[in-house]
């Protein structure tokens, strides 16, 4: 997976499909959260595989780009949800840009690619396979071939919402409720609540940007990248 080339100061190489994104990308940010350190920080996702990486390694957004195209959705997502419960005004467009955009940047040279077996049941490639190769399974023939997959590999395993905490504060401040709708964005998916934390409930209970942070994720993740 290719790192991301910086042209000038303002924009990112990615070519593609993927190059309007990281143009919306670029603009959000530069039009919205100006605070101290955040020229640092988009510097950092410039150089970063944030651009190019994939939001994870079987589920949503598992392509090249699949981050930045959840990163979107997501700070869409949020906006719909503040204005759906008349919080539109409520949380200055800086705000709303951090949590959202930024919410996963725990991702930031996460995934690598590997090869990986995996079976296929495309008749044209089984019927040009070789008779030796071609197996039988319950879904019919198939043949094995290797495919490049992305896979995680964890080089600051410090959690996930909390590393993405964790990550942006080493550049700029956030707000309390801004720490917690990052922190808790996963919701009751977080393996602190799996494993029998209680922390969530109260957050949400406290802060109204959690808990839309984690609808407008939910919703980017299952309904718009599914």
């Amino acid at each position: 997976m290719g790192g991301v080339k910086v042209l000038e100061d303002t924009r990112v190489c990615v070519g593609g499909l993927q190059q309007g994104r990281a143009d919306r990308f670029l603009q959000l940010f530069q039009d919205n959260i100006k605070r101290e350190g955040a020229d640092v920080l988009l510097e950092w996702l410039k150089k970063s595989d944030f651009f190019t990486a994939p939001a994870s390694t079987k589920f949503h957004g598992a392509h090249e780009g699949g981050l930045l195209e959840h990163s979107l959705n997501v700070y869409d997502c949020l906006i719909s949800e503040l204005s759906s419960v008349g919080m539109g005004d409520k949380y200055s467009s800086e705000t709303v840009a951090i949590v959202s955009l930024l919410h996963d940047v725990c991702k930031v040279g996460l995934y690598v690619m590997e090869p990986k077996n995996q079976k296929t049941y495309d008749p044209e490639k089984v019927a040009s396979a070789q008779r030796w190769e071609v197996k039988h399974d319950t879904l019919g023939d198939f043949i094995w071939e290797t495919v490049m997959a992305y896979k995680a590999d964890d080089q600051l395993p410090y959690g996930h919402g909390e590393k993405s905490v964790y990550i942006i504060s080493g550049f700029m401040k956030l707000s309390r409720e801004e720490a917690m709708a990052i922190r808790w964005h996963m919701g009751f998916t977080d393996n602190d609540f799996r494993g029998g934390g209680q922390s969530v409930g109260k957050a949400f209970e406290t802060y109204p940007l959690a808990v839309l942070t984690h609808l407008a994720d939910m919703k980017a993740t299952y309904l718009l990248e599914g």
